[in-house]
């Protein structure tokens, strides 16, 4: 009698496992994750809008002092990261199209290496890798740099001589990381669909230049273009503000700077996931309203 309890309880233990229910410390984890993104959003948002109105009621104010801090915004954030992007992009187009060959020669229908190409690096890691590079070499730095000032009076001192903080440290910032990364997206998409091909020569595929532009040019749409500049600008713009709102929109102890650089870093990095989600359901509806309606009619 004892043998058989003992063996009910051993083998009932891993149903005991599954219907547990959900630590406390899970639950309580998950909803100060949600209550932080949701403040942050809102915070966000009415940053974002006080950026606009500044940017709106400012254009031509001190346009001799901002047009020289964007121009260094996008040496630094475009120009700088050009060996960096030149590689990640050789890279992916290396891994893209060799995994892409071993796979489709297995079936010989080597005639959707384009479609791929376009769908996996124009349309989708392109802009996204990009922004996460811009994000990790310049947007650290950026909200380290920006914490800084604001821990140690910076801040307050320029409001003290009536120079607007927004106007003078976020605007340019805005700007530079948008013109950045749109620059540098097409830049990553090139060398990475030129470096598709040099593999694909290197590796004997059957595939000629004109015939891999051709399968290119027929995967590509008219959406792709308007959507790249306008996911690749969006990117930029939620980048800066994420990393400005982090640095400047609180009070900061310099203890503290690491702690919003962080924050700033992985909110950046969720956002541009969650934005390049709600782009992937915009193409998708355009695309699917581009379609005619295919009407079934009943035999007789």
């Amino acid at each position: 009698m004892n043998t058989k309890s003992s063996a009910a309880a051993i083998f009932s233990k891993p149903f005991q496992i599954l219907v547990r229910p959900i630590p406390r410390s899970y639950v309580n984890f998950v909803g100060w994750k949600l209550l932080r993104l949701g403040e942050l959003v809102v915070g966000l948002f009415f940053f974002s809008l006080i950026t606009a109105g500044v940017l709106f009621r400012k254009w031509r104010i001190a346009d001799q002092v901002i047009r020289p801090l964007i121009r260094d915004q996008v040496f630094l954030c475009g120009l700088r990261l050009l060996p960096l992007i030149s590689l990640v992009a050789f890279a992916l187009g290396f891994v893209v199209i060799a995994q892409t060959m071993a796979f489709l020669s297995q079936y010989g229908v080597t005639n959707y290496v384009g479609t791929v190409m376009v769908t996996v690096v124009i349309r989708e890691l392109g802009p996204l890798v990009t922004a996460w590079l811009v994000l990790v070499r310049i947007g650290t730095a950026t909200a380290i740099d920006l914490g800084y000032k604001r821990a140690h009076g910076e801040i307050d001192a320029l409001v003290s001589l009536g120079i607007d903080p927004v106007h003078y440290l976020v605007i340019p910032r805005v700007l530079g990381l948008s013109i950045s990364i749109f620059c540098l997206t097409v830049y990553l998409i090139a060398i990475a669909l030129a470096s598709g091909y040099l593999i694909s020569f290197l590796q004997d595929v059957p595939l000629s230049k004109a015939e891999y532009i051709n399968q290119l040019v027929l995967a590509l749409h008219w959406e792709d273009f308007p959507l790249l500049a306008l996911k690749t600008v969006c990117f930029g713009v939620l980048i800066a503000l994420i990393i400005c709102y982090e640095g400047l929109a609180k009070p900061l102890q310099v203890e503290d700077i690491s702690i919003s650089t962080t924050r700033a870093l992985l909110f950046g990095i969720e956002l541009c996931v969650v934005l390049d989600i709600l782009f992937i359901v915009l193409f998708v509806y355009l695309i699917l309203a581009g379609q005619p309606a295919i009407s079934i009619a009943p035999t007789p």
